[in-house]
């Protein structure tokens, strides 16, 4: 077997048994009846998945099928449409949950792998690599989602809520979206968002955040922009739209910035700034540090909520 082959083999088979489908019924006539499919995957021990808002969504009932072919029913716990992220329980104890990893540290190129059900076809296997890290994506909704992996491991309507993993077998990305008509477009959730997200929803049923209304890109900082200005950043967020009445408008804040700090916390990720912009942030005026035509400016937004 070619190296290449054996490693996304050994790093499916540390996952697999914890990779569900998730079937959502409604009642007609009495009868329940399959409205719906997507993926989820188990991440702890008592029973909790992780899977996608939209695969949840209005259903009268939810039901886990396991590797082994055994049904379990399924209680929605919390799900959060700006995410698009939802948290399911089950009551089995006796699979292995998945191993979540750190998407702070995910590298452009770096290969993933999605697992998922898609069209029915359970447990599909697709290889790709890391296209682009901390996009802003506009959903199902038109709401916009943040802190997107983008990818190019091929994801097919029923692969949604499924896990996206690096090689080693561990959990970066809860796959969500594909752009209708694109090829090798896809996006996943990051990892580091996804688990703030599942602590709130756990503990509250709901996710109470703030947000600024900007669409962001992570990008590197060349080492003569970072010297220049004496800048601790390897990587920044860079501002590709700027929504209408936002925050981030009425703050300043213009297509093209490039945040480099929160409040003189250095920003890196779209996940570090996802973590500051916490409910007690609403309505109090925080500042953004930005690169602007290469000069430092220092702005005051006030974030709304969500």
């Amino acid at each position: 077997m070619d190296s290449y082959s054996q490693i996304i083999i050994n790093a499916v088979d540390k996952l697999s048994t914890s990779v569900v489908k998730i079937e959502q019924f409604d009642n007609n006539k009495g009868t329940d009846m399959v409205t719906g499919t997507g993926t989820g995957f188990l991440f702890s021990s008592d029973g909790y998945l992780f899977t996608n808002s939209h695969v949840v969504k209005k259903a009268k009932k939810l039901r886990a099928i396991m590797y082994d072919g055994s049904r379990h029913d399924a209680s929605l716990v919390g799900e959060d449409q700006y995410t698009d992220l939802a948290i399911v329980k089950i009551d089995a104890i006796d699979y292995i949950p998945a191993t979540l990893g750190d998407s702070d540290n995910l590298k452009i190129g770096q290969l993933v792998i999605a697992i998922g059900n898609p069209l029915g076809f359970q447990h599909t296997v697709t290889a790709g690599v890391i296209s682009a890290l901390g996009r802003t994506l506009s959903g199902e909704t038109g709401v916009s989602m943040d802190s997107m992996i983008q990818t190019d491991a091929s994801l097919n309507p029923g692969n949604s809520g499924g896990p996206l993993i690096n090689s080693d077998g561990e959990v970066i990305g809860v796959n969500t979206a594909t752009i209708r008509g694109a090829q090798g477009l896809c996006f996943a959730i990051s990892m580091n968002t996804a688990k703030s997200v599942a602590n709130q929803l756990i503990r509250y049923g709901k996710v109470k955040r703030a947000y600024i209304g900007a669409n962001l890109q992570q990008i590197g900082l060349v080492p003569k922009l970072r010297a220049i200005h004496s800048l601790k950043n390897q990587q920044a967020l860079f501002i590709t739209k700027i929504e209408d009445n936002s925050p981030a408008e009425k703050g300043g804040l213009l297509s093209g910035d490039i945040i480099y700090a929160f409040n003189d916390q250095p920003i890196e990720t779209s996940d570090q700034l996802f973590k500051l912009l916490t409910g007690d942030k609403v309505g109090q005026f925080q500042y953004v540090s930005v690169l602007r035509n290469n000069q430092k400016k220092e702005l005051r937004v006030t974030p709304a909520e969500r």
